[in-house]
């Protein structure tokens, strides 16, 4: 009896290690990608919108890209790192490099994809140069775009920045406001909302274009449209960089089709980094 429960015990092992194995979880993360259909996260909008657009080239050519929207952006690296994606199209290189380094993601850029150039908005003046002492001047709250808010600014000639700021600057690292403006530190989300309470804002591309401003017809200051120094990018883990639909993606992405595309629906809002 012992002998035939521990051959039936073996046997049940052995089959749950079989289903086990079959399941996707377990996929090989070092493996080159599938030349055929791969598994792209974005984050909901323009990164989307546009990924549809390369999705529908690649389809006539056999390759399936299929889109996974994200609301957030940690997740999609998150997704990424432990197999659940074959890429994401999303961040920044400063948003991407610090969260390799703070969660040790073996992950990396394969390609630049779009810019979203940031810029200053008023209901009040046509210039920054007509601040005037003590005016409110709004920017997003988190690291990477207050430090590009506060960037701006100081381009402007509205404030100098203490010398070595990295990306984590806030306000408190104004080394110089000749104007005395005071600087409001807002969830980015809610600027535009808030804009007819201050002097200025510098609001986020993404929801300046939802609230109906675009660059070339609202904003009175913004960052470079051409050259862009903050391009997104499309993010593959470390081992797949080299893959053939890699660059394949990166083909369909650079096109003229996709180009053209950027620039008629969002109107200098997005602009191709490529």
């Amino acid at each position: 009896m012992m002998k035939r429960s521990h051959t039936l015990l073996v046997g049940t092992l052995a089959l749950a290690a079989l289903v086990f194995a079959g399941c996707g979880g377990g996929s090989d993360k070092s493996a080159a990608l599938d030349e055929k259909e791969v598994t792209v996260g974005v984050t909901s909008g323009p990164h989307q919108e546009i990924l549809e657009e390369v999705a529908k080239q690649a389809e006539k050519d056999g390759l399936t890209i299929k889109i996974k929207a994200f609301d957030d952006y940690n997740t999609p690296n998150t997704a990424l790192n432990d197999g659940d994606l074959d890429a994401n199209s999303y961040q920044t290189i400063p948003f991407l490099d610090q969260q390799v380094k703070d969660k040790g993601y073996e992950i990396e850029q394969a390609f630049e994809t779009v810019a979203f150039p940031l810029g200053a908005y008023s209901e009040k003046v046509k210039n920054l140069d007509e601040l005037k002492d003590g005016d409110k001047v709004g920017v997003p709250n988190d690291p990477t775009n207050e430090y590009r808010a506060l960037k701006l600014l100081e381009d402007a000639g509205v404030l100098t920045l203490k010398e070595g700021v990295a990306v984590q600057a806030t306000k408190n690292d104004v080394e110089d406001n000749p104007k005395n403006i005071e600087i409001i530190e807002l969830e980015a989300s809610q600027i535009p909302s808030q804009l007819g309470e201050l002097t200025a804002a510098v609001i986020n591309t993404n929801f300046a274009f939802s609230a109906g401003l675009t660059i070339n017809d609202d904003s009175i200051f913004h960052e470079p449209l051409v050259d862009n120094p903050y391009p997104n990018v499309f993010v593959v883990r470390s081992s797949n960089k080299e893959d053939a639909v890699v660059k394949e993606i990166e083909k369909y992405y650079h096109s003229d089709e996709t180009k053209e595309f950027i620039k008629e629906k969002y109107k200098g809002s997005v602009v191709p980094a490529f």
